[in-house]
């Protein structure tokens, strides 16, 4: 949404209001939407040094770095929050927009919902079935078609940790709980006309009409070198609880569009802390299924960009990517049955994205989240390492195996 500044009836500056990113899928940092290619984050300097200073082999794998943009948090008359950016390029004649997108509006009711009841501090406290319950009762929801790029109502469906199923309509919720408890800190730690400093990145899964994504943490070991020792006990027990710890890797937030019923299958991160080696695998499997049948087309384009990702990460010495995430995505529409133009029919394998232009099944594998890697010649870094690292590498192996054997049907 393009807004107009009215901080100063003679200023004529034209600001982007931020959107929650409605297919956030895991981390904790609220991912924003900028515009249909472009996604923000909160800036972390060392997030910024690694994509300014990214060798080139990994470039395919990460998100597009698009620079930084100036963020600050506007209160209007009816006390409605809001996130507004500098643009990047001034916009030429007058654009209109709806005074209400579907994402803001829907925030705009959380906070209806919520402004008698506690405050900014209420709002950090809300669980999944809180923020669903106050939506569902909401006709905002029903703007959310144009921002999953559907021509029909779409719903989630939501797992919790112990496998207790609820709808939820029209979005994964996690992201919008991200950016509950991002604007509470904002409103309880800074003023209100405090500027921030925001990522800008591509959003890499704009090309895609139902985005199933799978969000990875990677590696045995989590904490950075700069974290404290209450942090890092911390996080070396969710790794030693988890099957990070024996796989280098687990599952952090998904979503998987289900056919039969027309809405996405969501789990967060809780579930996957839970999972054991078998559950992981039997997750990898849901994720690959689309409600009717397993999308076996995707197998061996997935597995040939990982072992892709494993040749360029064994190649990188001294880094350690530590608590970052591993996205795979495809697309959860339907494919063509073969024609006489010679479509592929959905069992047979096709090529990924990356190798045709064409393709029908497009996959995609991007590393993402880059506060704690370290590597040689980063900014005031005290730990070196040497050789790639090792935590990662074994994360991937295990990824890889683990698809293959579903691919073999063990």
């Amino acid at each position: 949404m393009v807004v107009q500044d009215s901080t100063d009836a003679g200023d004529a500056r034209v600001g982007v209001q931020l959107e929650p990113f409605l297919h956030q899928v895991g981390g904790h940092l609220s991912v924003m939407k900028y515009d249909e290619h472009t996604v923000c984050k909160p800036l972390v300097s060392r997030e910024q040094r690694f994509y300014e200073s990214l060798p080139l082999a990994m470039k395919r794998f990460t998100p597009q770095y698009k620079g930084t943009i100036t963020v600050h948090l506007r209160k209007d008359s009816r006390g409605h929050l809001s996130l507004v950016a500098n643009p990047l390029k001034e916009n030429r004649g007058p654009f209109k927009v709806s005074t209400e997108s579907a994402a803001v509006a829907i925030w705009q009711t959380l906070q209806q919902t919520t402004s008698g009841s506690g405050g900014a501090h209420t709002l950090a406290q809300w669980q999944h079935t809180q923020l669903a319950h106050s939506l569902k009762k909401s006709s905002a929801t029903s703007l959310l078609r144009s921002e999953f790029h559907l021509n029909a109502h779409v719903s989630s469906l939501v797992e919790d940790a112990n496998g207790n199923q609820a709808e939820r309509r029209s979005f994964n919720p996690w992201g919008l709980q991200c950016h509950l408890a991002h604007l509470t800190r904002l409103c309880t730690e800074y003023p209100e006309n405090q500027l921030h400093r925001f990522l800008l990145l591509e959003n890499v899964v704009s090309q895609y009409k139902y985005p199933c994504i799978l969000d990875l943490k990677m590696g045995t070991r989590q904490h950075g070198d700069d974290v404290s020792e209450e942090k890092k006990a911390r996080h070396m027990r969710k790794c030693a609880q988890s099957t990070s710890a024996c796989l280098g890797v687990r599952i952090c937030g998904m979503q998987v569009y289900q056919i039969d019923k027309k809405h996405f299958l969501c789990k967060d991160k809780y579930y996957g802390r839970k999972l054991s080696v078998e559950g992981f695998r039997q997750a990898l499997h849901q994720f690959l299924h689309d409600g009717t049948r397993l999308r076996t087309e995707l197998l061996e384009p997935i597995q040939r960009q990982l072992r892709a990702l494993l040749s360029v990460i064994r190649n990188q010495s001294s880094y350690r990517f530590y608590s970052s995430s591993l996205l795979i995505i495809y697309d959860g529409q339907a494919l063509p049955e073969r024609t006489s133009e010679g479509l592929h029919p959905p069992e047979a394998p096709q090529p990924d994205h990356g190798s045709s232009s064409g393709s029908l099944s497009k996959v995609d594998i991007r590393m993402i989240d880059f506060a704690h890697t370290t590597y040689k010649g980063s900014w005031n870094e005290h730990t070196t390492y040497d050789g790639p690292d090792p935590g990662y590498i074994f994360g991937l192996e295990n990824l890889i195996q683990i698809l293959q054997d579903i691919q073999e049907g063990e």
